[in-house]
């Protein structure tokens, strides 16, 4: 195969003495290239635009205009592309020379010209132009990249959040990518579950963990895991991928379906607050108490959780640490001072977000941009979790009580038995267990949220006052849930005896089915038949589980002495 022949270039030379344009018309031509000629700048400007040379060589002094003049324009219509421009000059005033190169010149050539001179800097011109192309290339291909991973990424992470026409966000990332993931997902129990990342640096380094996390975060809420447990895989699971160095700072929300509290982690964050949104007061401030996730392995986040009473209207304030690190022109942070006024001046009605970007936009003006800035507000409201659709309950014939149900054969029935022991106890969450379970041996996709709050309700309460003894009045007062949760975490820490036991049982029918679900602790039980759960203010957080199940199933009832539940779940395919 032949040799391709020589790419031909075209020379500008722009020289007002003809004598000089000559002699280097010469010397040109001898490094291979074709010449075209101007007189002055007005003329070298024109022929740029006309025939786009490779090359340009420039007086300084000439009639019209000038090189400086000419230069600063021949380089502003060249835009990206790189045209090297030697200015021709037999000046010796430094003053002058550095002003050649201010204009956009690229190296200087002195007269009278040299051959030797010129050649080495022609060659060296073309080497620069090379590697300028190459970047250039590089950096389109990586742009194009950036593109189609920053729409896997959209799809992956981005696309699967939920309840964003509630929560207000503030997401302004650095460059292409952003270091910072905002993650929304609904737990089976209708529970909301968020979490805001901020992963070490920024751009799509940083951005490659948010797939793995999203991914964990969303597979595991969705199975009903606690959050804690939640945070444990993700960890784990960053440990393993990250290189040292890299880790993920997150703050963890989980909001209670009942909207009577939340459940709060900060590992490695700036604080995050709970506000009272109608007097502008920060009611709860929750610092950072764990290790960033991704630093050491099998982190336990249990003691690092904080259990909060809040009233319907209150909003929850997350934010990075790229929202108080924001800099001005001058260089001066943003600051968590300027950060708590955003707080403090907003009215009644206005989203806290809204105003936080107003501030922060005032603030930095056009000031670059070092690090990814997130925030996000959570409007603690009914509107902001799923609403619960009952089930449709199949009509039975003759509408038999459990106890009959039970009694009838079915060749298609399905049975399963699960018992826990009290080592078991202290660790084991069997709700998401039995309703993987349920899925892989029933179907029952649909029936999902409904059956996994029914199991959690009705273990929460085999467990919590069961076996542990634990009174729902505890949770009343502004500590309450606090007091709660730790009085609960003690005593299964010491939990050494006990059991509960779980049976399901479920039949397929032409039309639906049933599921009677048994649950018996080895407490000593409660007088069920006294028992009669209120919805009143003063008893809020005593029987609504009860409630609950009763809603949800076609009947719920208690056996002597009060530690053993039944409850009987019916569907119908036709509503479902």
């Amino acid at each position: 195969m032949k040799n391709a022949p020589p790419i031909k270039r075209l020379a500008l030379i722009v020289e007002d003495e003809e004598t000089n344009r000559l002699i280097l018309k010469s010397l040109v031509k001898k490094q291979g290239y074709d010449v075209v000629e101007a007189k002055n700048g007005v003329e070298a400007v024109k022929c740029f635009h006309e025939h786009e040379p490779d090359l340009v060589f420039m007086d300084v002094m000439m009639p019209e205009m000038d090189g400086y003049e000419a230069t600063t324009k021949i380089k502003q219509a060249a835009g990206d592309h790189f045209v090297p421009i030697i200015f021709l000059t037999a000046m010796s005033d430094e003053k002058a020379l550095a002003r050649c190169v201010e204009v956009g010149g690229d190296d200087f050539l002195a007269k009278p010209f040299s051959f030797t001179l010129l050649s080495a800097k022609v060659k060296a011109m073309e080497r620069i132009r090379s590697l300028h192309q190459a970047t250039r290339m590089l950096y389109s291909r990586m742009q194009r990249d950036e593109e189609i991973a920053e729409q896997v990424f959209s799809g992956a992470v981005v696309a699967g959040n939920v309840a964003l026409d509630q929560i207000r966000s503030l997401l302004k990332p650095a460059s292409v990518f952003s270091g910072d993931l905002l993650l929304t997902a609904f737990a089976p129990s209708h529970d909301l579950h968020i979490l805001l990342g901020d992963f070490t640096g920024h751009g799509l380094a940083a951005a490659l963990g948010a797939l793995p996390t999203s991914e964990v975060f969303r597979s595991m809420t969705a199975k009903g895991f606690a959050p804690q447990q939640i945070l444990f895989a993700i960890n784990n699971k960053l440990n393993d991928l990250l290189p040292t160095g890299m880790f993920l700072a997150t703050q963890f929300v989980k909001v209670d379906y009942h909207l009577d509290h939340i459940m709060m982690i900060n590992c490695g964050m700036p604080d995050c607050y709970v506000i009272d949104h109608k007097k502008g007061q920060i009611k709860q401030t929750v610092g950072s108490h764990s290790l960033p996730l991704g630093i050491a392995a099998d982190i336990n986040f249990k003691d690092d959780i904080h259990y909060i009473p809040i009233e319907e209207g209150n909003r929850v304030i997350l934010a990075t640490d790229g929202v108080t690190e924001a800099r001005d022109a001058k260089g001066e942070y943003f600051g968590k001072k300027r950060f708590l006024q955003s707080i403090s001046d907003c009215h009644e009605g206005e989203y806290l977000i809204d105003r936080l970007e107003r501030n922060l936009e005032n603030f930095c003006l056009d000031a670059p941009q070092d690090d990814d800035i997130s925030a996000a507000e959570i409007p603690l409201i009914p509107e902001l979790l799923p609403g619960w659709e009952k089930p449709q309950p199949v009509p039975l014939s003759g509408d038999k009580q459990p106890e009959t149900l039970l009694m009838q054969g079915h060749d298609d029935c399905i049975e399963f038995h699960l018992t826990l022991h009290g080592s078991q106890l202290r660790q084991a969450d069997p709700v998401p267990i039995l309703i993987n379970y349920i899925q892989e041996t029933a179907g029952l996709h649909e029936h999902r949220r409904q059956l996994f709050t029914i199991l959690t309700e009705l273990y929460i309460n085999a467990l919590d006052h069961g076996i542990l003894h634990l009174d729902s009045k505890i949770k009343q007062g502004e500590d309450g849930f606090t007091n709660y949760f730790q009085q609960r975490e003690q005593r299964l820490q010491s939990l050494s005896q006990g059991q509960i036991r779980i049976g399901l049982r479920i039949h397929t029918l032409e039309d639906g089915g049933y599921m009677v679900i048994q649950i018996e602790d080895s407490g000593r039980g409660f007088d069920f038949e006294q028992h009669k759960p209120k919805q009143t203010k003063e008893e809020l957080f005593s029987g609504r589980g009860i409630l609950l199940i009763k809603s949800l199933c076609k009947s719920l009832h208690y056996t002597e002495p009060g530690n053993k539940a039944e409850a009987v779940y019916v569907w119908n395919n036709q509503n479902s």
